[in-house]
């Protein structure tokens, strides 16, 4: 089949594509529904991850809140407790905190004027295009990671997907190319297209729905697009923490509400410094956030986690309280809580990668 230009041929590739999507999109429950809350849940979920992992929180959450009210009306641990272990925490808070003020200026409805949607916390261009089209028919076109890999391998554009100046120019010609009579089902067909056949490694093209309109596989380029900029290498970090306890009981701490992994309870730790040994760094640590004196009573495990820019190894100690009365640094809250509480908090996966780890004669002391 000859090559034809793109951006001459939008119709025919809107055609295209929009057939394929009718005929071979997955059946994903938020596609299943027109409720604008349930949607919008299922797009923040997606946000940065992956589908099969939504498809683990997306019901139970519903079941929790099963509307804009029920979420508003919830105190935030309970709902940072639902997302545990989705990451990315800063979505709920925003969403939380989103469902409060719909709630409070918009009569409980789901704003379907897009300035004022995009006006909620946590509501990006993103989240406001792919709801306001597929729930309202906006002609608003997304742009995620899926569709900018798509958008560079058809144009093959020099522009890295990964660079945030980039954003404008992927933005422009998904615009260009949206099917405004049908913009939400165009919009997933896109994403869809990304995720299940334009895949960043060993993509699908003898299969691919828009295979003619595509230059860098007329070009012979697959394997060279999208174009990324070098990554810099991520920083580890040494950590230490303490599993203290008094009483039969175990000290936890919430951090502040904003930041990474903001309003989660953890185990009091931090940093381990250039020459200090993590046992040390563990004692001093717990001295300078929470003002208690402890003793180490024994090694529990070593624990590896990778967030987005940075990766962590930490290693874990029991450790019993000597003296003190809490007073709080950087932390914001505290409890001593029996070893059958710790499933009532919500906890960074960090942190779940040792609580299995802790057994009930460790907390007798």
């Amino acid at each position: 089949m000859p090559k034809k230009s793109i951006l001459k041929s939008v119709t025919q590739f809107q055609t295209a594509l929009s057939d394929w999507y009718r005929q071979h999109h997955r059946k994903l429950p938020w596609r299943e529904t027109a409720c604008p809350y349930q949607i919008w849940v299922s797009e923040v979920m997606l946000q940065q991850t992956q589908v099969k992992t939504v498809l683990r929180y997306y019901h139970p959450f519903l079941a929790a809140f099963p509307d804009v009210g029920h979420l508003a009306r919830t105190d935030t641990q309970a709902v940072l407790k639902a997302w545990e272990g989705l990451g990315y925490y800063a979505r709920a808070r925003n969403f939380h905190r989103a469902a409060q003020i719909v709630c409070d200026r918009h009569n409980g409805l789901v704003p379907s004027n897009p300035a004022d949607f995009q006006k909620l916390p946590g509501v990006g261009d993103y989240i406001a295009a792919a709801v306001q089209s597929i729930v309202f028919n906006r002609p608003l076109a997304v742009a995620d990671g899926n569709v900018k890999r798509v958008l560079a391998r058809l144009n093959q554009m020099p522009n890295p997907v990964n660079q945030a100046s980039s954003y404008r120019h992927f933005k422009a010609i998904a615009t260009q190319l949206l099917d405004t009579t049908q913009p939400g089902q165009f919009n997933q067909a896109m994403m869809e297209l990304g995720a299940t056949v334009c895949r960043p490694q060993k993509p699908d093209c003898d299969n691919c729905p828009v295979q003619s309109f595509c230059q860098v596989f007329e070009n012979n380029r697959v394997d060279k697009y999208p174009r990324r900029t070098p990554s810099k290498p991520i920083p580890e970090y040494h950590i230490a923490v303490g599993v203290v306890s008094h009483n039969g009981r175990l000290l936890i701490t919430r951090r502040a509400d904003h930041g990474l992994l903001g309003g989660l309870w953890e185990f009091p730790g931090g940093k381990v410094c250039k020459h200090e040994t993590a046992e040390n760094a563990c004692i001093r640590e717990i001295r300078e956030e929470v003002n208690l004196e402890v003793k180490i009573l024994s090694y529990i495990t070593q624990v590896k986690h990778a967030y987005t820019h940075f990766k962590i190894v930490m290693d874990v100690f029991h450790c019993l309280y000597l003296s003190g009365k809490v007073k709080l640094n950087s932390p914001v809250d505290y409890k001593w809580i029996t070893s059958d509480e710790i499933s009532n908090y919500p906890f960074p996966k960090a942190n779940h990668k040792f609580i299995r780890r802790i057994f009930i004669p460790l907390l007798t002391f």
